[in-house]
């Protein structure tokens, strides 16, 4: 097809913007040829018409569809263009945060400007091992890739990191080398990869400064090769460096800095050891304050200077060479403050006792006077004199700056030498990685020499990608066996030439270094002389004659010449060189010494290679004058000679290609400059791969992929089974032009744009069939609808008429109630109303009757009150009246008198005057006394009568005086009050008025009020009724609240309870933790284990020959028995030895472990010295009850002594028998003269062993005869002697003459007596000596108590000594201690052990023989019967021997047995043929058997040598399940007999009571439960180990990439990453084969006998691997991200739980672990767009982290066009929902978690008796008992 046929209407197109480069647009019409204009609608909403160039007419670039956009890689792309390569960077930098992409063989890394959380060791482990295609772009990819190419095709590997400063080079390269330290691992103990990453901050100090553009920039390349040895471990490393900038160590351009190391030192300054350098503030030194820019945001110059000592001290440099590296730096520091004045014109001086100068003098160790005079003088040297010249301020100036960074130079170099030997490694390197960080290409407005060779190296390193690329291509088609045309690709060799060849620049350059009076220009003149108008690549800026223009690969760059001659020089004073050489500070002269005498390690290399440092490429000699020829070597001819030495180590290698690209001179995190990228990626080379890759075929598919996913273009007749000839078929009729596509032998290969074509036909074919689909689905489901609805109508009718006729009767009904209703209820309304009324109306008149007559009364009683007052004030007014007029009368009386007395005095005046007055007077008087004497007398007498009466009255008269008084006291009150009334009366009627006046005022206030009184009535009775409201809503309230706080206590109870739970979950969580911790800390020590038993292997292969009769006990052995066999003769008495040996070989300074475990030693004794104490008191005790119950039961015992003779005469009997069967056998044996009859392994001698068996058994079988019989005889004869008692004397006579002899009764009786005093006299000895016995050992016990706390005390007075006497003497005084204690403690035991095995047979027999009794006794026999029936003779039934479900061996077949059942035990085979856990089984009935014999001694080897064996099992075949599986089953079913028999009631509780009798009696195995409980748990994380070694491989395969539902998802195009040579050719695995190995592995537990439970943990851990792995992979692969990927994980999870359900699991937690999977899975296919989707994607995911979310949104990409991407407001939605979630930052599930396992208690229900062993195990040698 034509290109000009793809632009069409709609199509999208590219074209040029100076702001954004390029611009999206869309055609209007469909373009035709011949067309001079394009129609364009551009994305912001503008129409355009678009010129053609009329020359060229190339049409704009187009689109590429938007499924292709945001691919891994860019050659993905069926569009290869500028671009279409920008756009697709920047949507993966900004939609997506995606820094990383491929170009072909090349990675992109754009600088983010921000931390990400990618390079963890969960991301590393996510990529080890995989291939480089499979997984998302990241460095880490790059590094694996060069490892697995390294250790595969065994050839030297190189990763070049390229690009400008800021662009994340150094990061990159440093993440490499993380990476490949934390894969490989190092070889020996040194931690070389940890010494490889502590170089980076030394570097990084020395050699990188703060620019304009980056904070962190390298101001020098480095070349590092990681060295491997053959097993592909790190071993060493090696630096070279090139080009260092040293004019920086004299000048920094603005908002620049100095190397960091002299910031470091500035800010340390204060440190004690630094006060001697007499630094300071950084702004104080010249050589530090030029930029302004003394300090770096975020950055702690003092911690990076801890950091930067810190990483010197782990390469080796100590303390001293430290410290003279800091001299040197501050003396560069004080040399910049060394000024100068001048003279004249030609001389200048330096001012006398100058103190930077002495500063610098003092520290270098250098005479100042001699180099005061050197820095203002020079030699000149002529061919017959020499002599000495001054020279100016300026010369003076640039020498010291010369100076100074010549210095700096030479430290530089110093301490790369320094590092290099620090990282070297004395094995041989079989291999090795190369990470290149270098410089990329620089242009800036004023270029100089910096910049001429940093351009230089890139064009070399372009020519050696180009070469590279175009030879990948080639062998890629050859491959494919496709005809090869030549591309035409840009070749820079014409640009070399002219830099490097002869009389090319470098060489001119170099030429006038050697004239005398050669400057800048003449060698610009000489530039242009020889280049300008003969090679096109050289051009002359036209306004200047001092610059020259180089036409490089990636732009035209102009040079300035000035400085050129200087810089290339690099001219220093030879005089200034020997002042400094003779120095008394021993490490400086070492800097300046000739390199055949300096220590370099770069010197040579483990391959034989030359340094590729800027030091001469050929040695020197140490002849005079050679170091002023050294000095004149270039610098231009050093870097070119480097140079070309690292190309000759890239060419040997196989490159990988970063190509890290700065997004923005601004430094903001994710912000996209196009501008700045497009320059970039023309300069780094990744245009040109494009470039290489669109002129051939780009775009590359395989036959399956082709055809599964173009089926759709195909008919079903075009499909055949030949999926080759299928696509050939197809390829044909879709593209005509068969030069568009080439078919290889597995790919098609298309030109570029064909797959955007074939996207579109697909496109196209898909949207018919969609729109097809649509068209016949949307008219079924309108058909649908509309029969639904019509169906729906009808029935909706038919239920409203009935519904309708329903509601008319119903009407029609309540019509009639309610009429009914009506009447009954208004006559009811009516009599309410009427009662109402009536009711008030009687209550109106009630109060309206009491109103009037409470008025009426109130009127009658005011004018009562008003008569009243009326009457007394009439009454006071007539008094007042009446005494008026008295007072009148009498006043006139007393007038007209007075006036009359007047009168008549002067009347009685006249007569008096005249005599005969007086005698007239005087005879009246006469009678008158007379009459008057006789009215005395008469009044005398009435007076005694008057005075009579008058004491009478007086009586009266004062009573009535009284009355009289009170009433003229009461009328003078009254007057008063009638008085005071009047004036009341007065006043009143003065406020009667008042009163009236109030009155009316008070009426007229009173209707104010009462209209107030009803308006505030009114609102009273508002206020009341909004009153009334509030009440009840405050009742309202107060209910709500009530259930509120009801509802709230339910919370806060279902909050405790959840709170609970959630503490319960926490403390289990916890409880996990610390399991999961301590499981872990025994996985480490296994590997630790295992680790040193591998070192120990390989010290054993080093030693060559052993010494003769020394055997040496495996290290190994030694410290398992330590750690699990406690306290076993074995380990003693092999210990004892080699701990003695030891102090006499190398006494050890310091071992605690060793020390620690004589500790626990100690503890361990003194349990069992109380063990032993408690015993023997149970035994005493067991005694005493025995003896107790003997004198209680005379009789019984009497019968137990007459059985213990006759038990004793049977066994003297049998054993008489087997001595003469014995003596029988010696002597046959004796007869025969061959020496190897008797051998143990001779005929005669099995014969002898099986005789002696049957013997035994035989033995057995009679005793149990013996003791029926005999307790059988006994309990006859107890039942007989009461009947005796109880019969007449007839009846014992019949008995007794039934015996032939009457002597034999005397004869049984005597024997009796006899026996049963001997027994007595036994007993009594025996009790006497066990008291004896027991006191003994108590008193044993008692001192080495004492001797303990002696021993103890002493340990403590040892402690306070120094540490190493301290531990030496405590050692030693421990081991002899013990030593002796151990054999003490050993013949006790041995003694004690024979006591209580004799008191053990004893009490069984008793306990044996009472039972026996008891059961006799217990017959109900009445004596009647017993009368009745005579006595029979006893048949004695031969009974079969009743196993006890023991095992018996001999001590020296201990070997023996764990080499048949555990070392050389198939697993298969017992699990087919035998019971499950049957070597479990076997070993426990051994360790009863020891336990019955009470054999301490074997019961601990026994259980060591288990261990051990299953130990060394486990480590010969740990990677096979089986085995594993096996042992893990077998040490559980172990550890459970252990349990369940241990006596112990808690494990007793499910046991029948046979299989309690079986229980443990003498020792107490609870230790050695926790030993096999540490071993179970090793196992079982091996066996996860090796069921995820299986799985893995599975897992991405099954799980992602393989189709379960075929044709849901299409295949994508890919790259050439997906076809690399890292991808194996192995089989592709599917779901099927993932659960056919679950099936697996589950019937091999099951076949094992393995605990439900512990299959379900282990079906758990499986799932869990399961779903982090494919988790881990979904968010490391966009191409996974997709709604078919989904749908597709979603099956398969379904097919993983159907699995479950079938196995019966589903309750194992296994589904949960595949939570987080199912939910990612569920986020691909979930809707979303709205805040509604946020929402509920946010409460779905509740098992993903933030990040993990945030990733699958970035990640998802459509497989078709009907798919849209997720937004960024969208993420950012998710973001801002979820930022509250307090989750882990961690992006990847840890695949390598192991949950914590538990081992349930699960007893068994076989029994012990019944187990028969094999003939097949071997184990013959052992037998039942």
């Amino acid at each position: 097809m034509a290109a000009s046929e793809l632009y069409t209407k709609f199509a999208r197109v590219w074209i040029p913007d100076p702001e954004e480069v390029w611009k999206s647009a869309e055609l209007l019409k469909d373009y035709k040829p011949g067309d001079k204009v394009l129609l364009l609608h551009l994305e912001e909403g503008k129409d355009l018409e678009y010129r053609l160039d009329p020359k060229t007419k190339e049409l704009p670039h187009l689109r590429n569809p938007d499924i292709l956009v945001g691919e891994n890689d860019l050659t993905a792309l069926s569009y290869l263009h500028e671009p279409a390569v920008l756009h697709n960077l920047r949507v993966r930098f900004i939609d997506s945060k995606l820094i990383y992409t491929y170009c072909g063989i090349v990675l992109v890394a754009i600088n983010p400007y921000e931390q990400l959380p990618i390079y963890g060791e969960d991301i590393i482990n996510a990529y080890s091992g995989q291939n480089m295609g499979d997984m998302d772009p990241h460095i880490f990819a790059v590094a694996e890739e060069a490892y697995k190419q390294m250790a595969r095709d065994e050839r030297n590997q190189s990763i070049i990191v390229s690009g400008e400063s800021g662009a994340g080079k150094t990061v990159s390269a440093k993440y490499a080398m993380r990476y490949f330290a934390t894969v490989s691992g190092s070889a020996s103990e040194a931690n070389v990869e940890e010494k490889v990453l502590a170089s980076n901050p030394i570097m990084e100090s020395i050699g990188n400064a703060k620019t304009t553009r980056n904070d962190n920039s390298s101001r020098f390349g480095k070349y590092i090769e990681i060295g491997f040895d053959k097993r592909y471990r790190i071993i060493g490393a090696n630096m070279r460096t090139y080009l260092l900038e040293k004019s920086r160590v004299v000048f920094q351009a603005e908002e620049e800095r100095n190397y960091h190391i002299f910031y470091q030192l500035c800010a340390s300054a204060k440190l004690p050891e630094f006060k001697m350098l007499r630094l300071g503030d950084a702004n104080n030194f010249h050589y530090t304050m030029q930029g302004g820019s003394p300090e770096i945001e975020g950055v702690d110059d003092a911690k990076e200077m801890a950091n930067t000592r810190q990483a010197c001290t782990l390469l080796g440099i100590s303390e001293s060479y430290q410290m003279g590296i800091f001299r040197i730096l501050a003396g560069i520091l004080h040399l910049g403050n060394v000024g100068f004045t001048s003279r004249d014109s030609d001389s200048c001086t330096i001012p006398p006792k100058h103190e930077p100068l002495s500063i610098f003098c003092d520290l270098m160790g250098v005479d100042y006077e001699e180099m005061c005079h050197w820095l203002c003088h020079r030699k000149l040297a002529t061919a017959t004199e020499t002599y000495i010249k001054p020279i100016s301020k300026l010369q003076a100036t640039n020498a010291r700056d010369a100076l100074a960074k010549h210095i700096y130079a030479k430290l530089f170099s110093w301490i790369v030498d320094h590092v290099n030997q620090a990282l070297h490694s004395a094995v041989k390197q079989h291999s090795f990685i190369g990470v290149l960080d270098i410089y990329g290409f620089e242009t800036f407005e004023i270029n100089s020499f910096e910049q001429f060779c940093i351009n230089y190296a890139n064009e070399k390193l372009q020519q050696q990608f180009n070469m590279h690329v175009f030879k990948l291509e080639q062998e890629e088609y050859m491959k494919e066996q496709i005809p090869w045309t030549l591309i035409d690709f840009y070749d820079n060799q014409p640009c070399i030439n002219l830099i490097e060849s002869k009389l090319g620049i470098l060489d001119l350059l170099d030429e006038e270094c050697k004239m005398p009076k050669g400057t800048d220009d003449t060698w610009a003149q000489k530039l242009y002389n020889t280049h300008l108008n003969k090679c096109a690549l050289f051009e002359k800026p036209r306004l200047s004659n001092k610059a020259f223009i180089i036409q490089h690969f990636a732009d035209k760059v102009e040079y300035q010449c000035e400085g050129f001659l200087e810089k290339n020089k690099d001219t220093v004073f030879e005089e200034q060189i020997k002042v400094l050489k003779s120095s008394k500070f021993k490490m400086l002269p070492e800097l300046f010494q000739d390199d055949e005498k300096a220590i370099s390690p770069t010197s040579a290399t483990s391959s034989g290679r030359t340094p590729l440092t800027r030091t001469p490429v050929k040695p020197t000699k140490g002849r005079p004058g050679q170091m002023a020829k050294e000095h004149k070597k270039t610098v231009g001819h050093q870097f070119r000679n480097s140079l070309h030495l690292l190309m000759e180590t890239l060419n040997a290698t196989t490159p990988h290609y970063v190509r890290c690209i700065k997004p923005n001179d601004f430094k903001f995190p994710f912000t996209f400059d196009e501008k700045r990228a497009v320059q970039q990626l023309r300069a780094c080379g990744v245009l040109e791969t494009i470039r290489i890759s669109a002129a051939g075929f780009p775009s590359r598919w395989t036959y399956q992929e082709f055809f599964s996913r173009y089926r759709v273009l195909m008919k079903q007749k075009d499909v055949l089974s030949d999926r080759k000839q299928t696509c050939k078929n197809v390829l044909e009729k879709l593209i005509l032009d068969k030069d568009k596509y080439q078919f290889g032998k597995t790919k098609i290969f298309f030109r570029a744009g064909q797959v955007a074509y074939l996207e579109k036909l697909r496109a196209d074919k898909l949207r018919a069939a969609c729109i097809r689909i649509q068209k016949t689905i949307r008219g079924w489901l309108l058909r649908k609808k509309y029969l639904r609805m019509r169906k729906a109508a009808i029935t909706v009718q038919r239920y409203v008429r009935g519904y309708q006729a329903r509601c008319y009767a119903k009407f029609l009904r309540r019509t009639k109630a309610a009429t009914i209703i009506q009447k009954y209820w208004r006559m009811y309304i009516v009599r309410k109303r009427y009662k109402i009324k009536r009711t008030a109306t009687i209550v109106l008149q009630s109060y309206l009757r009491g109103y009037l007559a409470r008025n009426r009364y109130r009127k009658i009683l005011r004018e009562h009150k008003a008569v009243i007052i009326q009457k007394w004030v009439r009454g006071w007014l007539a008094r007042t009246y009446y005494k008026r007029s008295m007072h009148a009368i009498i006043y006139l009386q007393c007038c007209f008198r007075r006036m009359m007395a007047r009168r008549e005095l002067k009347k009685l005046k006249i007569e008096a005057r005249s005599v005969e007055r007086y005698k007239k007077l005087h005879i009246g008087m006469e009678n008158k006394i007379m009459q008057l004497q006789r009215k005395v007398d008469e009044q005398n007498k009435d007076y005694k009568c008057l005075m009579e009466k008058l004491t009478n009255l007086e009586g009266i008269y004062n009573s009535e005086t009284e009355k009289l008084r009170n009433d003229l006291e009461r009328l003078q009150l009254s007057e008063e009050e009638a008085k005071i009334a009047t004036g009341r009366v007065l006043s009143l009627q003065e406020e009667i008025a008042k009163l009236r006046k109030d009155l009316e005022q008070t009426q007229s206030e009173k209707k104010s009020i009462e209209e107030r009184a009803d308006r505030y009535k009114q609102e009273t009775e508002q206020l009341v009724s909004n009153l009334k409201e509030e009440n009840t809503l405050l009742k309202q309230e107060k209910e709500a609240l009530n259930h509120l706080i009801v509802e709230q206590a339910k919370e806060m109870t279902e909050t405790m309870e959840k709170k609970l739970v959630e503490e319960t979950k926490q403390l289990e969580l916890d409880l996990n933790d610390e399991r999961l911790r301590y499981q872990n800390l025994l996985n480490e020590f296994s590997r630790l284990e295992e680790r040193y038993d591998d070192l120990k292997e390989e010290m054993t292969l080093m030693v060559n020959v052993p010494k003769p009769g020394h055997k040496r006990t495996d290290s190994t052995h030694s410290s398992n028995e330590s750690e699990y066999t406690f306290s076993s003769e074995i380990t003693e008495t092999e210990d004892i030895p080699s701990r003695t040996e030891e102090p006499s070989e190398k006494k050890v300074p310091l071992d605690m472990s060793l020390f620690l475990k004589l500790q626990k030693r100690v503890t361990e004794l003194e349990q069992e010295k109380q063990v032993m104490q408690d015993e023997l008191d149970r035994k005493e005790e067991q005694v005493l009850r025995s003896k107790a119950k003997e004198e209680e039961r005379p009789q019984i015992r009497g019968a137990e002594l007459e059985y213990e003779s006759l038990k004793r005469q049977e066994l003297e009997s049998e054993n008489k028998k087997l001595k003469n069967e014995l003596n029988e056998l010696r002597k046959a044996l004796s007869e025969k003269s061959a020496p190897e009859v008797t051998a143990p392994g001779a005929p005669a001698y099995r014969v002898l062993m099986e005789q002696l068996t049957s013997v035994s058994e035989e033995l057995d079988v009679r005793k149990e005869e013996v003791l029926i019989l005999r307790s059988q005889l006994v309990s006859q004869k107890e039942a007989i002697q009461p009947k005796n008692t109880m019969t007449d004397s007839t009846i014992l006579l019949e008995d007794v003459q039934k015996m032939k002899d009457k002597g034999e009764i005397a004869q049984a009786y005597i024997g009796l007596k006899e026996t049963n005093r001997l027994l007595e006299s036994q007993l009594q000895s025996q009790k006497r000596s066990h008291e004896n016995e027991a006191e003994a050992l108590r008193g044993e016990i008692q001192s080495l108590k004492e001797e303990n706390n002696r021993q103890q005390q002493l340990l403590a007075q040892n402690l306070q000594l120094p540490p190493e006497a301290r531990i030496e003497a405590s050692l030693q005084h421990e081991i002899t201690r013990l030593t002796n204690e151990n054999l003490d403690l050993m013949e006790q035991l041995e003694k004690q052990d024979k006591t209580v095995r004799k008191l053990k047979k004893q009490l069984k027999v008793f306990a044996k023989k009472i039972g026996e009794l008891e059961v006799g006794q217990m017959e109900n026999i009445s004596p009647g019967q017993i009368i009745d029936e005579p006595i029979r003779p006893v048949n004695i039934p031969r009974k079969e021997k009743d196993f006890q479900g023991m095992l018996e061996y001999k001590k020296e077949d201990e070997q023996k047995l764990v080499k048949n059942l555990i070392l050389e035990l198939k697993p298969r085979g017992v699990a087919v043929n035998l019971i499950p856990g049957l070597p479990a089984y076997i070993l426990f009935m051994c360790v009863r058997h020891a336990d019955y014999l009470n054999d301490d001694q074997k019961v601990r080897s026994l259980l060591t040598s288990t261990i051990n064996s299953i130990k060394k099992v486990l480590k010969k075949r740990g990677d096979d399940f089986e085995t594993v599986s096996f042992w893990l089953s077998n040490t559980c079913r172990f550890l459970h007999c252990l349990k369940q028999y241990s006596g112990e009631e808690g494990f007793m509780k499910h046991n029948t009571s046979r299989q309690n009798e079986h229980c443990l009696t003498n020792f107490d195995l609870a230790e050695y439960r926790q030993v096999l409980s540490d071993l179970a748990i090793q196992i079982y994380q091996q066996l996860v180990r090796v069921l995820e070694n299986i799985l893995q491989p599975m897992i991405v395969s099954g799980m992602l990439e393989h189709e379960t539902i075929q044709g849901v998802s299409g295949v994508k195009p890919t790259g050439l990453r997906k076809r690399t040579s890292s991808i194996a050719d192995e089989g592709t695995y599917t779901l099927d084969s993932i659960l056919r190995q679950l099936n697996s592995f589950h019937s091999v537990m099951c076949q094992h006998g393995m605990d439900p439970e512990l299959i379900k943990q282990v079906v758990k851990q499986m799932f869990y691997i399961v779903g982090a792995i494919t988790l881990n992979n979904l968010l490391l692969r966009k191409d996974m991200c997709s709604w078919s990927k989904g749908m597709q994980i979603r099956y398969n999870v379904s097919q993983l739980e159907e699995w479950l359900r079938d196995k019966n699991l589903m309750n194992s937690g296994a589904k949960e672990t595949l939570e987080p999977l199912i939910q990612a899975a569920q986020l691909l296919q979930v809707k979303k767009k709205t805040d509604d989707d946020a929402e509920a994607i946010c409460s779905m995911c509740n098992a993903l982290t933030t990040a993990q979310i945030v990733k699958v949104l970035n990640l998802y990409t459509p497989v078709n066009e009907f798919e849209e991407r997720v937004s960024v407001s969208f993420i950012r939605t998710i973001q801002m929902r979820l930022r509250d979630r307090k989750d882990s930052p961690q992006l990847l599930m840890d695949a390598k978690h192991i949950f914590p396992v538990t081992f349930p208690f699960n007893p068994s229900s076989l029994a012990l008796e019944t187990i028969q062993i094999p003939a097949s195990l071997g184990l013959g040698f052992i037998s039942r008992v």
